[in-house]
């Protein structure tokens, strides 16, 4: 009988069963918490002691976020405008050079003298709000009002006009000069490749003679004026005087002009 008794003492209830599970689950996660309750509040300790008032100690815990926000402040020098023909090819060529959507197409005089009889701000505008199929700034947001200006000024005087550049916004930074080979690629190519138009082809010495016994200085002057059919500085209004120049001692260079090659790279 005492055996019965003894072994019907060691089974537990399942309530009871319960609450020992219970137990031993909570006590090791009380004791888990407790310690790290100690470990914050030793740190916190230390971290409100002089040092951490020190003014190296506050600039070192801020030193990753003030890196970033000086970083894209724009603490640097001013990011240079990008240049009317870039933006075109960028953005505008897409439907401009094919005429898709109804856009005017590059060349296409009919379809641009309503447009450049309008004036340059008039199409800004229009620029800038969107059109018919052209999302406003062509859909490159982060275009500025000169950038759009300049890309408007290329085509436009691609296509019959005569436009100035426009002036740039104070504070700009200068775009950097095209090399000659950069102007002719851009600018002079097609028609100084083929001969169209009567214009000399590049690497021609004959047609070129001519030219090159003017000089230098009345052959740039001719271009930054625009005779015949070739419009003021081949049609690109953001050519500077020194871009035309290197254009054209680039083309002497390539009819074999004594030192005009040499001239492109320094002039």
């Amino acid at each position: 009988m005492s055996g019965e008794k003894s072994d019907e003492s060691l089974i537990k209830p399942p309530r009871q069963l319960m609450a020992l599970l219970a137990i031993g689950f909570a006590v090791p996660a009380l004791i888990a918490a407790l310690i790290a309750l100690l470990v914050v509040t030793e740190g916190r300790k230390l971290d409100q002691g002089p040092s951490s008032l020190d003014a190296n100690a506050v600039a070192a815990r801020i030193k990753p976020v003030a890196e970033v926000a000086f970083a894209e402040s724009g603490g640097g020098a001013a990011k240079a405008a990008q240049t009317g023909e870039k933006v075109v090819q960028q953005y505008c060529a897409a439907c401009h050079a094919t005429g898709a959507a109804g856009a005017p197409k590059i060349g296409d005089k009919g379809s641009w003298t309503t447009r450049i009889g309008s004036g340059l701000d008039q199409m800004l505008k229009v620029s800038i709000s969107g059109k018919g199929a052209m999302p406003a700034r062509g859909g490159a947001a982060g275009l500025s009002d000169f950038e759009l200006a300049r890309a408007i000024v290329h085509m436009a005087n691609q296509s019959g006009g005569k436009l100035k550049e426009p002036a740039a916004p104070k504070g700009a930074a200068p775009a950097a000069e095209r090399s000659g080979e950069q102007v002719v690629q851009a600018a002079c190519i097609r028609c100084h490749e083929s001969g169209q138009s009567g214009a000399p082809r590049i690497g021609d010495k004959a047609a070129w003679s001519q030219r090159i016994s003017q000089g230098v200085d009345a052959v740039t002057k001719s271009a930054i004026r625009g005779h015949g059919s070739m419009p003021a500085r081949g049609g690109l209004a953001d050519l500077t005087d020194r871009e035309v120049t290197r254009a054209i001692l680039y083309m002497f260079g390539r009819a074999g002009a004594e030192g005009a090659a040499k001239k492109t790279a320094g002039k």
